[in-house]
């Protein structure tokens, strides 16, 4: 008991440590997480599906770090019993993401009505999307 307790500790200083080293040295300790990351395929699981959890990363962005295609990634997901959230969580969100739609298209040029994509999405009454 007192061995597993000690080993713990010395586990909780060595994090510690690198999180303080990473203060100083940030390439050098980035450098040393993706290595290992990289090597340790269910350390990379681990890490990637904690960041989508607690909503730190999307879908997509989850998929891209595990090198898997998204649908391929929620299929995965679906047999894990891993919840998937698709789309914007919040109002907030979904504003943010339409703010960002709506300067994309104003940077590319487009005009609200053109073929860009559309701010709105869905042609209002007729339960189809337009792009």
């Amino acid at each position: 008991m007192l061995e597993e307790v000690t080993e713990m500790a010395v586990r909780s200083w060595m994090l510690e440590q690198l999180v303080k080293a990473e203060r100083h040295q940030p390439e050098m300790v980035d450098r040393a997480v993706k290595e290992m990351l990289a090597q340790q395929s269910d350390l990379r699981w681990s890490v990637v599906v904690g960041a989508y959890l607690d909503g730190e990363i999307n879908l997509g962005k989850a998929a891209e770090l595990l090198g898997m295609h998204r649908l391929e990634l929620q299929e995965r997901f679906h047999a894990q019993s891993i919840p998937v959230r698709i789309g914007p969580d919040t109002i907030e969100e979904a504003r943010a993401e339409l703010a960002a739609i709506e300067s994309w298209n104003a940077e590319a040029g487009r005009e609200p009505g053109g073929r860009g994509v559309r701010a709105a999405g869905r042609l209002a009454g007729t339960g189809r999307f337009e792009f």
